[in-house]
């Protein structure tokens, strides 16, 4: 997979379309990966003590990699990246 934790992406589709964020990390097998600020979704949580109060709460959700481009800050663009293998290694 090209896309690492940390790198600058862009999404390309979905509800979160145009946004530009960071790769929290990445999931190989599965070809997704967690980014911030995106993708995200409420989850309800139950109390777990007694007297304390169920809560919502916003947690980010994996998308698929082939949904984002690298984002190359110098030119302000998105790229698309691939990688090769060269004398077998």
């Amino acid at each position: 997979m090209a896309i690492k934790k940390g790198d600058n992406i862009i999404v390309l589709s979905g509800k979160d379309k145009g946004k530009k964020s960071k790769v929290l990390r990445s999931f190989p097998k599965t070809g997704k990966i967690l980014v911030e600020a995106v993708n995200m979704v409420k989850k309800h949580m139950k109390k777990r003590k007694e007297g304390e109060k169920g809560q919502v709460v916003s947690v980010a959700l994996p998308i698929d990699a082939s949904n984002v481009l690298l984002f190359c800050s110098k030119c302000a663009k998105g790229s698309r990246a691939k990688t090769s293998v060269v004398n077998n290694k």
